[in-house]
């Protein structure tokens, strides 16, 4: 299986991890180092995430308040969202592609 960003979801991952370097140096890479075993984990069990769709699931970070919202079709896990949990619920669906 292999690994895809939407576009949008690669740009929120860029944008949070810098916002978090200029708070705390170090803090964005981890952050990102978060996301990687993330994503890590679920390359290895892409059913592990709740179903928050029909074809979307969600992965909550366990040390930052973020979540992954994924797909999966064939052999690859994509993920469409890198949400903060204090952000508008749902902001996101108009960018699913259906």
């Amino acid at each position: 299986m292999r690994l895809e960003f939407h576009p949008e979801a690669e740009l929120e991952l860029i944008e949070a991890a810098v916002h978090y370097e200029l708070q705390v140096p170090g803090l964005g890479r981890r952050l990102e180092a978060e996301i990687r075993r993330a994503t890590d984990l679920l390359l290895q069990h892409p059913g592990i995430g709740p179903h928050v769709d029909p074809d979307l699931r969600k992965f909550v970070l366990g040390r930052f308040p973020f979540m992954l919202i994924y797909s999966v079709a064939r052999d690859v896990l994509r993920i469409e969202v890198v949400a903060h949990q204090s952000r508008l619920p749902g902001y996101w669906k108009s960018r699913i592609d259906r």
